[in-house]
């Protein structure tokens, strides 16, 4: 009996690590630690994409994941959810290319906003620069308004908001995809 209640144990411990291994995480290393750079909201609910450098310990953008991208579900308590390979594949994912002498990373987003976005350091900080209503611009939201579901979704307008790279001041612009 004692040999069962030991076996029973064991197996459920070994049940429980392996499902611990199973859950995605942002990221396993202790070292790194992450700053916002942008976020998606959409028309559909209140939940947004958001965007964040991944930084290393001596504060240099990490350079096998310098981006990541996430859920967070305002729609239920503010919870993170990493994003699904559809999504990542269709709608909010993207691609990224270090560049280590500069210490910046470009992004290609999946979504067609039609635009480079470049990241770098300024003053301390991790900006998302891109172009808004034709100025250089902080990226701050990329607001999407669509309609339907799944794959048959449309997307009515996108708008961008940002900060103006040289005077601050607010940018906006708004656009069909």
């Amino acid at each position: 009996m004692a040999f069962q209640n030991n076996f029973a144990s064991i197996t459920v411990l070994m049940i429980y690590f392996s499902i611990a291994l199973l859950i995605p995480t942002e990221s396993l290393s202790k070292d790194t630690q992450k700053q916002h750079l942008f976020k998606i909201e959409r028309n559909k609910n209140a939940n947004i994409v958001q965007y964040d450098v991944q930084l290393k310990a001596d504060g240099k953008l990490d350079p096998k994941n310098p981006v990541v991208a996430y859920w967070v579900r305002h729609a239920k308590d503010g919870q993170k959810e990493d994003l699904r390979w559809v999504e990542k594949s269709f709608a909010y994912g993207f691609k990224t290319k270090y560049n280590a002498k500069m210490n910046t990373a470009d992004i290609d987003m999946v979504a067609k906003i039609n635009r480079k976005i470049n990241v770098q350091e300024v003053q301390g900080e991790y900006r998302a620069e891109t172009i808004i209503d034709g100025q250089s611009a902080y990226l701050e939201k990329i607001f999407i308004s669509s309609k339907g579901k799944g794959m048959s979704t449309e997307i009515i307008y996108m708008e961008l908001f940002g900060k103006d790279v040289q005077t601050g001041e607010d940018r906006y612009e708004k656009f069909k995809p």
